[in-house]
């Protein structure tokens, strides 16, 4: 994308160092920083650091005479495309919220008339009391952009949501949001995409699993997103955070996951990438089941609805494409070809999740790179092993070119 340009406020908070690696991974972008260091930021970073990295003057006082004879809290406010909080402490959120204005950060906040993103960074403690969700309300409601924060180990040495997103997240974020300004290929499209696993209860500890990450759906819905598309993302449980700008629905089951997408309609395409358990146990009890008394020796099971199935072969209002995904370990193509006429929808986008040497973190699922086939009515497509991100920007493209072309005539079957 062309060169933009953003006001980058960086708070005082440990993860003020990462701010810096945002400030290279923006140029990288075509992005162009200029920084206000907080007073506080600057017990964690200097100056220099962000000056010499930016290419631009590093503003930290409110009552510079240089800068504030021009009005310079106005001028920072209004000369960016985008104002961007990373870190953004508890108190910064707390000041912008209310409207508090005693320093340079808080009165260019004050004083902006551009939208604000904020990459929250604080102990899981103070992120998650009362008082900073009803700051981030208000300030959600106001406008402003969220990203993050995510979950993981902290320097205070607790664990939990509180993180500072990684830079290229924020990166990604901040050009997501100079994409929604451009006509995308996919602008005024409705795209629907489910991701990750479902969580089938037991008992109040125990589930019926599988091993989805669910990177190759999140990837997917970025990838459509910054094709201009509207996307909503319907997601089994996963340790990833939601993307930007993507309406993201959380569930838990496979019954919850078919009510949601289905509460999404209409949508010009629909992609089901989610792993669906196919069964669930028959009955769920509210204690735990002890294994002395040999109540895991059998499970009774019953079978989940066919998400795929019900979206593809609905009488009116099914999306123009409809795309599965098909986990195969054995005869991919015979498989996956079956699954395609015999749930009715458009494309099956194929792969071999046979286990590799690290089933967690070097096999498909878990990992992050993804070896596909591509089936349609014309026949199929192998594409080479390649990052689930390359994959996701292939099969977006795809779409953009089949929704920009003649309508699809797709009957029931």
């Amino acid at each position: 994308m062309s060169e933009r340009k953003i006001l980058l406020i960086i708070g005082g908070g440990v993860a003020a160092y990462k701010a810096l690696e945002l400030i290279r991974e923006l140029s990288r972008r075509g992005v162009r920083s200029r920084v206000i260091l907080t007073k506080a930021g600057a017990e964690f970073i200097t100056p220099l650091s962000a000056a010499s990295l930016s290419g631009d003057k590093c503003y930290t006082e409110l009552f510079d005479l240089t800068s504030e004879a021009e009005m310079g809290h106005i001028e920072l406010s209004r000369s960016a495309d985008l104002v961007v909080v990373a870190p953004a402490t508890a108190d910064l959120m707390a000041k912008t919220a209310n409207g508090f204005a005693n320093d340079l950060a808080s009165t260019t906040l004050l004083a902006t008339d551009k939208p604000v993103m904020f990459a929250p960074a604080m102990n899981v403690r103070m992120w998650n009391h009362p008082a900073t969700q009803r700051n981030l309300k208000t300030l959600a409601d106001d406008g402003a952009l969220i990203v993050g924060p995510e979950k993981g180990d902290m320097a205070c040495g607790e664990f939990g949501y509180g993180r500072m997103a990684e830079p290229a997240a924020i990166a990604d974020a901040v050009e997501a949001y100079f994409m929604r300004e451009t006509e995308g290929p996919l602008k005024g499209k409705h795209v629907l995409i489910t991701a990750g696993p479902t969580h089938e209860a037991m008992d109040p500890v125990r589930y019926i699993a599988n091993r989805s990450s669910g990177k190759q759906g999140y990837a997917l819905a970025e990838a459509l997103r910054n094709l201009g598309a509207d996307v909503t993302l319907v997601t089994g449980p996963t340790n990833l955070p939601d993307p930007a700008f993507i309406k993201t629905v959380r569930v838990e089951t496979a019954r919850e996951m078919l009510a949601a997408s289905e509460t999404a309609l209409p949508a010009d395409c629909a992609i089901f990438c989610a792993a669906v358990s196919d069964y669930r146990p028959s009955t769920e009890t509210n204690q735990k089941i002890k294994k002395e008394r040999g109540g895991l020796t059998s499970i009774e099971v019953t079978e989940n609805p066919d998400i795929l199935k019900a979206i593809s072969q609905m009488s009116e209002g099914r999306p123009r494409l409809v795309i599965g995904f098909a986990a195969e370990t054995q005869d991919v193509v015979c498989y996956a070809e079956a699954k395609r006429k015999r749930k009715g929808c458009d494309w099956i986008v194929a792969n071999d999740v046979s286990p590799g040497d690290n089933v967690v973190s070097g096999g498909v699922m878990g990992g992050d790179r993804n070896a596909v086939i591509l089936i349609t009515e014309n026949g199929e497509e192998a594409w080479p092993d390649m990052p689930k991100t390359e994959v996701a920007r292939r099969l977006a493209e795809r779409i953009a070119k089949t929704l920009g072309g003649p309508h699809l005539v797709k009957a029931a079957e």
